[in-house]
């Protein structure tokens, strides 16, 4: 593509072609002296500060002030990092900067663009926040050469924004969902705003653009609020954006439509003035809203504000390299000189560039920032963005009631999630500040509802849930509650995640990048532990035999299994008794992400709440009741892990005390998966000692489990003597049909499980051997019969899920 096509800058905007209505929404300030002229001179040496540094971090190693001629030992031997994004991030910190120090604002700064972290750590230098909690980046020459040689070096910063990173509360290595995780911030933080710029490649993204609809879910009273500033600098890496072809009217009108109304700054020798402008109307708009909601006098529908920047792409570096423009196209994206350290021409634009910020006019001889870029800053540490409590304090406790109080009868049949309902009702009652459920619209269906006696819905933009003050925030986008339970869990709350278990697996790559923060935030000293990622996984495969193949999927449990094992807790609890105590547990742990599994559907209560309670502690225990001899010198072990096959391997007990009475069968009920993992390699892990002793050393195992086999069997691994283990799960096979049909159909009903216990006994207990042919026939033949009568009478058997019963 020819350079002068690549580099048209962002349409200039053209208030002509907007609307009478869309102008007065989108008004192109005229504000040239909006700032004094010591502000300005103030703003504009702050940004050239930071925007120097910025580029120094990408390209130097030594030589950080450029005071002689750069030589090619001063370019590091790799280029790494992304410069076009970094002069609107520098900007808008620039002028948050001015408005904190004028008014004490309480401001967080959440960056999609997340690679664009030699931006805000340039910002965080000049504020000394680095140096609060990083000592040795100190504010003077020896603290700026380790900054900028450390970046995107082996040992170093990364290049993108992480838990390292004072002030971040958002891993910046997918784009997507800055935007939600802010606003889930300011939830129950009412004096918060988080300043919140979305790239506007980021902006093409399924998570941001559900995002945009976050205020309808926003409370003015009771909630802060988020600035979303989109910063239109036209390109991406190597093609235009969406956002970047479009006309001011188009962005206008979409916006509008979303319920904002829309400031755009993009006149280019008035932007900070611009800027500044719109900053203050926006903040001033924000606090209309929530001085009206305070007041008991709510808006209806509030149009927040929003602002959108265009500038150019890597605005401030090179015009042109090799005669392709720079500057304005998406040669700004990464690295503008990427062969400066053995181009000469490229070395000698570096420095030229450089240069241009006249570095000694910003810095003085000791590498202190001089009092013209320092009279920005806010002089109260405790304000800066870098120092915000709320992006490191961690996890405020919760009071969680006594879970045993709302346990139900050992014997009866209980749904999973009406017990946990009706504990988390409580939660609610006793938290009504620090406790939000955040569900994909399947609070009602997932049998959660008990909530709501306590609690609404807090959709702001529906009459009958305005202003109440819920704690459920229910939007079908499983991306934007994702986003909404992060931002809320990284500023010290705790939230819940409830969901179909086939669609969790939607935000996999959301809940990993969490996982990676939360990683990062342990091994750095100065961040508190923050609370869980607490997910509730139902409506499982096992029992959507009704919605068919497309709702059974249970692979967010090998999502969860593919974290780093300190970080990762699995549990399936097999009755609503031990769903009651795991979920007590999980709402009050700390920097994991919890996944637990369970039904929706009554199902047979087996423990008592002291068994629960003890059975939950274990993560395994040998279930007597079902076990010959109760489970002493067993000739097999059947292990169940999940509520339903776990009640196939119940009922395979009992049928084989029938047809197999020598049949000597132990079962084994495990509740936290992880302890099943090689001795030392997680934390729960059991040693091989202890998982000797429930599985014996040398007898057949058979496990019946609700994921995917190889997921058990993959967690097995290095364990002694697998060769005598057999494993039966989800095998993707499935289709509208009945419950116990999805038992047949993925080898994990009763008969399978008999069928497998037999096959093993048979290899110890002569007595089982000589009759196991026979009976193992006996079984596959009663299994087809279950299904002929399926499809004959299009149900299971009336008693099919009868409690079985051991005499």
């Amino acid at each position: 593509m020819p350079a002068q096509e690549i580099s048209q800058p962002n349409p200039p905007p053209d208030p002509s072609s907007l609307s009478e209505d869309l102008l007065q929404l989108s008004v192109q300030l005229k504000a040239e002296n909006y700032l004094s002229a010591e502000e300005l001179n103030a703003v504009q040496a702050f940004r050239r500060a930071a925007d120097y540094i910025a580029a120094a971090m990408i390209f130097l190693k030594d030589n950080v002030l450029v005071e002689r001629d750069i030589t090619p030992d001063d370019i590091k031997p790799r280029l790494l990092g992304h410069w076009g994004t970094c002069p609107g991030l520098t900007l808008v910190y620039a002028h948050l900067n001015r408005i904190i120090r004028k008014t004490g604002l309480d401001a967080l700064y959440v960056i999609g663009p997340g690679h664009g972290a030699p931006a805000v750590l340039s910002c965080l230098w000049l504020e000394d926040s680095m140096s609060t909690f990083l000592p040795d980046i100190t504010r003077d020459i020896a603290g700026l050469q380790r900054l900028i040689s450390k970046f995107s070096s082996p040992g170093g910063f990364p290049s993108h924004i992480n838990a390292e990173t004072p002030g971040a509360i958002h891993e910046g290595g997918e784009l997507g969902y800055a935007l939600s995780v802010s606003f889930g911030a300011v939830m129950d933080n009412p004096d918060l705003v988080v300043c919140c710029v979305v790239g506007d490649g980021e902006a093409e993204t399924g998570p941001t653009a559900t995002a945009w609809h976050a205020i309808k879910y926003l409370d003015p009273a009771e909630s802060g609020a988020v600035l979303p500033i989109v910063h239109v600098n036209g390109f991406k890496i190597s093609e235009r954006t969406i956002y970047g072809v479009m006309d001011d009217k188009e962005i206008t009108s979409l916006f509008t439509g979303y319920g904002y109304q829309v400031r755009i700054v993009s006149d280019l020798p008035n932007l900070d003035n611009d800027l500044a402008a719109s900053m203050e109307w926006a903040l001033a708009e924000i606090k209309k809203i929530q001085t009206a909601a305070r007041s008991g006098n709510p808006i209806l529908k509030p149009r927040w504000p929003m602002i959108v920047l265009r500038t150019p792409k890597g605005l401030g570096g090179p015009k042109y390299v090799h005669g392709e423009i720079v500057e304005g196209s998406f040669h700004a994206h990464q690295v503008p000189l990427p062969l400066a350290k053995t181009s000469e021409d490229e070395r000698g634009a570096l420095q030229k560039w450089l240069r241009s910020y006249k570095p000694e006019e910003l810095f003085t001889k000791e590498g202190v920032p001089t009092e013209e870029v320092l009279s920005v800053i806010p002089e109260v540490n405790a304000k800066k963005l870098g120092q915000r409590v709320e992006s490191y304090a961690g996890y405020k406790p919760i009071q969680t009631p006594e879970w045993k109080e709302y346990a139900v009868e050992k014997g009866s049949q209980e749904s999973c999630m009406k017990a946990v309902g009706r504990f988390l009702k409580e939660v609610v009652v006793e938290n009504p500040k620090t406790f939000r459920i955040f569900s994909p619209d399947e609070l009602v269906s997932n049998k959660l509802d008990a909530v709501l006696d306590a609690t609404g819905r807090n959709f702001q933009w529906d009459p009958a849930c305005r202003a109440q003050g819920g704690r459920v925030i229910e939007i079908l986008s499983e991306h934007t509650c994702q986003g909404m339970l992060q931002g809320y869990t990284l500023t010290g709350r705790t939230g819940l995640f409830p969901s179909y278990e086939a669609f969790l697996g939607i935000v996999q790559t959301m809940m990993v990048q969490y996982s990676k923060f939360v990683k990062m935030g342990s091994e750095t000293k100065w961040r508190q532990p923050c609370g869980s990622l607490n997910y509730i996984e139902t409506s499982t495969w096992t029992r959507q035999e009704h919605n068919g193949f497309s709702h059974q999927n249970p692979a967010f449990i090998g999502a969860v299994l593919n974290l780093k094992p300190k970080f990762a807790r699995v549990y399936l609890p097999p009755d609503a008794n031990c769903f009651l105590s795991t979920v007590s547990h999980c709402l009050r742990a700390k920097n994991y992400v919890n996944l637990m599994v369970g039904s929706k559907q009554p199902t047979p209560v087996w423990l008592s709440a002291e068994e629960a309670a003890k059975h939950c502690i274990a993560g395994a225990s040998v279930w007597k009741f079902a076990s010959v001899d109760e489970g002493v010198n067993p000739d097999v072990v059947l292990v169940g892990i999940g509520v339903e096959v776990t009640f196939e391997v119940i009922a395979a007990a009992a049928l084989l005390r029938k047809l197999a009475p020598e049949l000597r069968v132990r079962v084994v009920n495990i509740t936290d998966l992880m302890i099943l993992s090689a001795s030392g390699s997680h934390p729960h892990s059991l040693t091989d000692e202890a998982f000797k002793t429930l599985f014996t050393d040398d007898r057949a195992i058979h496990f019946n489990y609700h994921g995917y086999p190889k997921e058990l069997k993959s967690l097995l691994w290095g364990r002694p003597n697998l060769d005598r283990v057999s494993v039966a799960g989800y095998d993707e096979e499935g289709t509208t049909t009945s419950p116990f049909d999805m038992m047949l159909c993925n080898h994990t009903s009763r008969f399978d499980v008999a069928i497998a216990a037999i096959s093993g006994g048979a290899k110890v207990n002569p007595k089982v051997a000589v009759s196991s042919h026979q009976l193992c026939s006996y079984l596959r033949h009663q299994a087809q019969k279950e299904r002929e009568y399926i499809l004959a009478n299009g149900k299971d058997h009336d008693d099919v899920f009868e409690t079985p019963k051991f005499e």
